[in-house]
């Protein structure tokens, strides 16, 4: 009582409705990305000297929806193709590279949150976080086909020309069957005896799986047969560029996009007004 006494008379009901007030106020909106409630993310330490590292140097700027939270791109052309997160506004959509004009576009339910896409043979595969659920769509007309289901979270998602490979956040990536959905292999991504964790974003590079690794402004190479680390990438500058206008610290670089047939590399981040088409030169 001499706690209640101290406090000027106020009573036992004007303190459970001042607590109740203080704990509305600080819930998180179902909008706002849950990244923010896991565990401390897990900085990744310098890296070897041994292992090669490269930088981003920026061929050209290109305009992108900054009310989108990348979780996966692909460019093919002058298109381009992005999965967006967050509870209630995850979509898949198809913009103008050139303009970034949305030009098509599936939103997902509202209890689940989009992550990353692969396109393979004509058909757009997609993974949500905790959902377990994956989609697989028609490539042109965005038409539903099915759905499949995995184990653990969906966080990147690239495919190797004949398999999905999938991130969830860990030091694995699982190689699996687009057809059964079943996990052919799992390979364990390394810096030489150091497990290297958070692997989001995936992109298959000129034989390479580049990964960005969440909560940094670095992009790991990996060796998609042994999941040695071959080379870092980075990020910084692109990141001090394209994340000026972040209003979250969730709006971290994010989303790594190779067009093979035209041999050209961009990067962007979530909420990001901008894609940067890149060019990699060797580090110091």
């Amino acid at each position: 009582m001499g706690r209640l006494k101290a406090l000027g008379g106020i009573g036992l009901a004007s303190l459970a409705a001042l607590a109740f007030a203080c704990a509305c106020a600080v819930a998180r909106s179902p909008a706002v990305s849950p990244r923010a409630e896991r565990a401390k993310v897990e900085v990744p330490p310098p890296m070897p000297p041994k292992t090669p590292s490269y930088r981003c140097e920026v061929v050209r700027t290109l305009p992108h929806d900054p009310a989108a939270f990348t979780q996966g791109l692909i460019v093919r052309g002058d298109t381009v193709l992005e999965s967006t997160g967050l509870f209630g506004r995850s979509s898949l959509r198809r913009a103008e590279l050139e303009t970034g004009r949305v030009v098509q576009r599936v939103d997902l339910p509202s209890d689940l949150f989009a992550e990353g896409i692969a396109l393979l043979r004509g058909k757009i595969y997609q993974v949500t976080w905790r959902g377990h659920r994956g989609f697989v769509y028609d490539a042109g007309s965005f038409a539903l086909e099915h759905e499949f289901l995995y184990d653990g979270e969906g966080w990147g998602l690239t495919t190797d020309g004949e398999q999905l490979v999938l991130s969830d956040g860990t030091d694995e990536l699982r190689f699996i069957d687009p057809s059964t959905f079943r996990v052919a292999r799992v390979v364990r991504v390394h810096d030489g005896d150091r497990p290297v964790t958070q692997l989001n974003e995936l992109e298959m590079v000129r034989g390479e799986i580049f990964a960005n690794i969440w909560g940094s402004d670095q992009i790991a190479r990996i060796d998609p047969r042994s999941g040695e680390v071959t080379g870092w990438i980075d990020g910084a500058k692109i990141a001090a560029r394209g994340g000026e206008a972040a209003r979250d610290p969730d709006d971290v670089m994010n989303g790594i996009a190779y067009d093979e047939a035209r041999d050209r590399l961009y990067v962007t981040g979530k909420r990001w007004p901008s894609i940067f088409e890149v060019r990699l030169t060797k580090g110091e």
